[in-house]
């Protein structure tokens, strides 16, 4: 039984934030060079990405709903 409903919009955003925290240390390590600049394209593509699978998600939500009604 899910204690919550499933949020994809979420999961998304979640994943390219974490992605770029983990770009960011690997930089802060000495692991690898990463210009300033490339947070940009990762957070707003993420966020981008983010929106689309909450609206789709949404619309999925909406048809399943009424039709079980």
């Amino acid at each position: 039984m899910l204690r919550h409903e499933f949020q994809p919009g979420k999961l998304v955003a979640g994943l390219f934030l974490g992605a770029t925290g983990v770009v960011f240390a690997g930089d802060a390590e000495g692991l690898w060079q990463t210009p300033w600049f490339a947070a940009v394209p990762l957070v707003v593509g993420g966020l981008c990405l983010a929106g689309v699978a909450a609206a789709v998600g949404r619309a999925v939500r909406r048809r399943g709903g009424a039709e079980s009604g």
